[in-house]
């Protein structure tokens, strides 16, 4: 079974970094579709940034210059650094990947399509 943990979800004021970080167990090929998706307290999911099987990196356009996501297949793990954070920011952080399918593409639609989710970290981000 595959699984992932999230983890260094926290409070910081606008402006600030944090780092989250996706620890990923059970794989048998981490060139797979890997990203990260946030949820607000409306519920409402955004897919913030994803990562292809070869390294390919897309954003959304709310977060675009500002987060990066990253890698380490040697430590199966999945990263996304966030700078200048902004109060809307303020979310439940899930890290996903296609660990079914094993997709190595991340479609536009790739949160449609991963199956398999970490618990959540939040990011609470003050003015």
């Amino acid at each position: 079974q595959v699984k992932l943990v999230e983890s260094g979800g926290g409070s910081v004021q606008a402006g600030g970094s944090l780092r989250l970080s996706c620890e990923i167990s059970g794989l048998t090929n981490n060139k797979i579709c890997m990203g990260w998706v946030r949820q607000d307290s409306y519920e409402q999911r955004e897919g913030v940034a994803a990562i292809d099987g070869d390294g390919s990196v897309s954003y959304a356009d709310s977060v675009k210059g500002r987060f990066i996501i990253s890698k380490d297949n040697a430590k199966n793990t999945l990263y996304l650094q966030m700078n200048s954070l902004k109060p809307e920011d303020t979310a439940l952080y899930y890290c996903a990947a296609d660990g079914i399918e094993g997709l190595g593409t991340c479609t536009a639609q790739w949160i449609d399509v991963v199956d398999a989710w970490g618990q959540g970290t939040l990011v609470t981000v003050s003015s």
